[in-house]
């Protein structure tokens, strides 16, 4: 008997442990951001930041020389200031002085000071074959970086590029400490850099945790210091219904992107937020840089789409206000004015192509009439994720009297293929790379031709190369944006792509979650995030 009463006395303490360990979970959960990627991060270090499941983790982990606000405005981070050459060749920067790295073994622990040799470390290491880091063009312009002395720094480029400081706010620019070339750190899976966060753990396609930096540097207005929370904890769930639940039972504070498989269950055709979410979610919604289009390959003279009446006829001849609406339930921008996104600096100083089926039928006839052509029609080529546009399109530009054949490709065969010039018309987005116009323009410079470049259609124009290479002497971006729109409106005049909507960042996040704000280039930045209980 006495056994049995010390056994029921230890088990009745073991269920008191556990009962209050878990109300010490509950009432610590406001203070842990959880959010869910469908496949596993690839590696923490920002050298290989290369697309967004990447990219995010990096952002809480490291700090680059200068950062965007969510305007895209260029922001002073490891770098409190900096001057550029007058013939914008020399750019100088000088550090904070105030900079950690994370406590490290390498460190033994103690505090770590960062300075110039760790971003001139950081910066070259991306061009190091042994690396191969995908984000080595960052540094194409760069003809040398050096150390002035501890906290400032001389970066000289090989020719004047406008959009530079942009280049050096990419997650590929973060700095780690320069130690790490000893090769006692992998930093794939054992990240050490100066953000708001630093690593824990991670258990391949399960979980990664990150923990508060009590180092970190930044503070609110208010003087406190960043960030609020204690930790970010990442699941890998695949399967996008999975995370959907997920959130709306609570386990997760933040879901990005709308998916076919919940789309209508959120969201209204008008892309409002359905009334019986409205107590439970908040919707955000912001332009993103991306521009959706279909790609004309322009160097074959033997094919229908080379002649322009028709290219215009298929830009007019469907309603892009019609499918967003239905096809994407109001999430995105019918791209009705030119080809560089709402969201960037030049957007909106162009007249593109709306629905206009009359104008589209008298196009039709014009190219009837010049070459003979009675049944004019176009392949084009899309991956399966595109297919409902790409058949909306050939719904509607039948009526016109044009022909749509649908080629459905896997992507990456897709992307072979529209690099090397072998499709007629191509379904293709561009993001940005960095937030200047300029990354979008490049697309139709003639020296950017595919395979060496992303000019896939091979649009050639003496005019428009004049006009990008004189846009690209000018530091000041108002000088540039009377080029840019110059550039845009070229393209729209030669219908050299068919533009189908400016993108938008869709965010759904929990009641509870303060200070998570979106931006055009769907960063994740958790640093200024908190959740109330």
């Amino acid at each position: 008997m006495k056994v049995k009463r010390l056994y029921f006395y230890i088990l009745l303490g073991l269920i008191s442990i556990i009962a209050c360990d878990s109300d010490k979970k509950s009432d610590q959960s406001h203070l842990v951001f959880r959010y869910n990627e469908h496949s596993d991060i690839t590696s923490l270090d920002p050298a290989f930041a290369k697309d967004q499941r990447n990219i995010w983790a990096v952002h809480q982990l490291y700090n680059t020389l200068v950062g965007l606000d969510d305007s895209l405005n260029l922001q002073p981070e490891l770098a409190k200031s900096w001057n550029i050459s007058d013939d914008g060749l020399t750019y100088t920067f000088k550090l904070r002085e105030d900079i950690y790295f994370h406590k490290s073994e390498i460190f033994k622990n103690k505090k770590h000071r960062l300075n110039s040799e760790d971003v001139v470390y950081s910066l070259k290491r991306l061009t190091d074959p042994n690396l191969a880091s995908p984000g080595s063009w960052i540094m194409k312009p760069v003809k040398s970086i050096k150390s002035l002395d501890d906290f400032t720094l001389e970066i000289k480029l090989k020719e004047n590029f406008p959009a530079f400081l942009g280049l050096l706010s990419m997650k590929y620019c973060s700095v780690v400490p320069r130690e790490v070339q000893t090769g006692e750190i992998d930093f794939r899976t054992n990240p050490i850099g100066t953000g708001p966060f630093q690593f824990k753990r991670w258990i391949p396609q399960e979980k990664l945790v990150f923990r508060k930096n009590h180092l970190y540097f930044e503070t609110d207005s208010t003087g406190q210091q960043l960030p609020y929370l204690e930790a970010i904890a990442i699941t890998f769930l695949p399967d996008k219904q999975s995370e959907f639940m997920q959130f709306i039972q609570g386990n997760l504070d933040f879901m990005s992107g709308l998916d076919v498989s919940y789309k209508d269950e959120l969201l209204q055709a008008d892309g409002q937020l359905k009334a019986k979410y409205k107590n439970q979610i908040i919707l955000d919604k912001s332009p993103y840089l991306n521009t959706e289009y279909v790609g004309f390959y322009l160097a074959d003279s033997t094919v229908d789409i080379h002649h322009k009446s028709l290219r215009l006829a298929i830009n007019y001849g469907f309603d892009r206000q019609k499918m967003i609406k239905y096809l994407r339930n109001g999430i995105g921008i019918p791209a009705e004015q030119g080809f560089i996104p709402k969201g960037l600096p030049g957007f909106g100083g162009v007249q593109g192509f709306s629905y206009q089926p009359e104008k589209a039928k008298k196009l039709v006839q014009q190219y009837i009439k010049k070459t003979g052509d009675r049944s004019p029609e176009v392949t084009v080529s899309t991956n399966p994720s595109y297919v409902d546009l790409i058949e909306f399109m050939q719904a509607e530009l039948e009526a016109i009297g044009v022909k749509v054949n649908i080629d459905v490709l896997p992507a990456s065969t897709l992307r072979q293929k529209r690099s090397s010039g072998q499709l007629e018309a191509f379904r293709a987005s561009w993001i940005a790379d960095y937030p200047d116009a300029q990354n979008y323009l490049s697309l139709f410079y003639s020296k950017n031709k595919s395979p060496n470049g992303p000019n896939y259609t091979h649009f050639e124009s003496e005019i428009y190369d004049s006009i990008y290479e004189k846009s690209l002497r000018f530091s000041n971006q108002k000088q540039r944006l009377q080029f840019y729109y110059q550039l845009d409106s070229l393209i729209i005049s030669k219908a050299a792509t068919i533009p189908l909507f400016y993108d938008e960042a869709v965010r759904f996040k929990q009641k509870n979650v303060r200070g998570l704000d979106i931006n055009a280039i769907n960063l994740l930045d958790l640093k200024s995030v908190y959740k109330t209980q």
